[in-house]
């Protein structure tokens, strides 16, 4: 392995931390009041809807956007990053899912902005200068910044969505960390099929629909006690 390749590495393990400072850890997609109807209540449970919403939503929306945002980075193509990034707010289908959109957007957005060791360029341009408050573009920015190419920064989002929503099953179910463990295991497999899966989406055809997961994040914002935030 060269330098380069292992400075990329560590860059790429840093990006999709349960350390990063965005707080992912904070909001649970509706999952806790999946947990609370009795929809999720097994690791097998939250097999099924973390694979589910791997198919038909990440690989439908969030993959293909990031992909999008990751290509105007390189393309220098601002206009069309802003209006992704509205366009990415508008897939969010309750208030709680875009909040925790945009907060861990703004959150990532002011770590990039605070870093010490940046390259010059286009993106450490654009984390001062453009207007993106999503998650998915501010991850964009951040591949761009830390030197990761396509591939790496599509499956580390993947990856981390993943990790998050694993680790808020874990508390809610609850779960032992091995049986997480073993569940993240089983999970990851997924992540090739759903970037192969967005690889055939046309930029016309983006976007995604889960009723039952909105309904879910509608519900939590009146759940009488929680973990996660609303």
């Amino acid at each position: 392995m060269t330098d380069l390749s292992a400075l990329q590495s560590a860059r790429l393990l840093q990006l999709c931390s349960a350390n990063l400072p965005v707080g992912g850890f904070s909001f649970s997609q509706g999952l806790e009041q999946a947990v609370e109807r009795g929809w999720v209540n097994s690791a097998a449970a939250l097999e099924e809807w973390l694979t589910v919403l791997l198919k038909s939503s990440v690989a439908h929306a969030d993959v293909p956007m990031l992909k999008l945002q990751y290509e105007a980075i390189s393309n220098n193509a601002a206009d069309d990053f802003e209006h992704r990034d509205a366009w990415i707010a508008a897939t969010r289908e309750s208030e709680e899912i875009l909040l925790a959109e945009q907060a861990m957007g703004k959150a990532l957005k002011r770590l990039l902005k605070n870093l010490a060791d940046k390259p010059e360029g286009s993106a450490a341009d654009w984390v001062l200068t453009r207007n993106a408050d999503c998650f998915i573009s501010q991850f964009a920015l951040a591949a761009h910044l830390f030197g990761l190419d396509l591939p790496a920064c599509l499956s580390g989002y993947v990856w981390t969505l993943l990790d998050n929503q694993v680790a808020a099953g874990t508390k809610l179910i609850p779960l032992g960390q091995t049986d997480g463990q073993n569940l993240l295991f089983r999970l990851t497999r997924n992540i090739a099929d759903t970037l192969d899966i967005a690889a055939q989406v046309a930029p016309e055809n983006i976007g995604q629909s889960m009723p039952s997961m909105a309904m879910a994040s509608a519900w939590h914002e009146q759940q009488y006690s929680r973990l996660f935030r609303s």
